[in-house]
């Protein structure tokens, strides 16, 4: 299990130092900002819709290695996903994090697994969240400012 928890260890890293996705785009049809007063993360997340899938999602911003982790990480899993897919993985991510039941089983995390062991520090779980909640508000609401206080 050790080797486990240092591979998923290292995947946050890489994630953190190297973020995928990491861009502006203020054209994006929805754009959402977040905050985390607790820690001082800020996360910018910018989403372009083609139909009913997300043709294309970035974010930006700055904040602990693992809100900037987590953002990277889902930016990479939901780029192609169709809303409803989109919206099972954020519901997952949040279980998982907070609960650690998953209410779509059928919903594969892949990579995403790697945050799980968030969970153990709960402090930290708002750092994890703090981009998918801010996906979401770009989502379903177009343009809005989410906190996790």
């Amino acid at each position: 299990m050790a080797d486990l928890d240092d591979l998923y260890r290292e995947m946050i890293l890489d994630h953190s130092r190297n973020p995928r996705n990491f861009r502006s785009n203020e054209a994006a049809a929805g754009i959402a900002h977040g905050n985390n007063p607790l820690c001082g993360d800020r996360v910018s997340v910018f989403v372009d819709l083609d139909g009913d899938s997300i043709r294309d999602i970035s974010f930006q911003g700055s904040g602990c290695a693992i809100c900037t982790a987590s953002a990277s990480l889902m930016t990479q899993a939901l780029k192609g996903a169709t809303r409803r897919r989109a919206q099972f993985l954020f519901e997952n991510v949040h279980h998982m994090l907070t609960d650690g039941k998953l209410p779509h089983p059928e919903v594969e995390l892949g990579k995403l697994h790697v945050l799980e062991g968030v969970r153990e520090f709960p402090i930290r779980v708002k750092c994890a969240t703090l981009p998918w909640h801010t996906f979401h508000s770009a989502l379903t609401r177009g343009s809005e400012i989410v906190s996790t206080e």
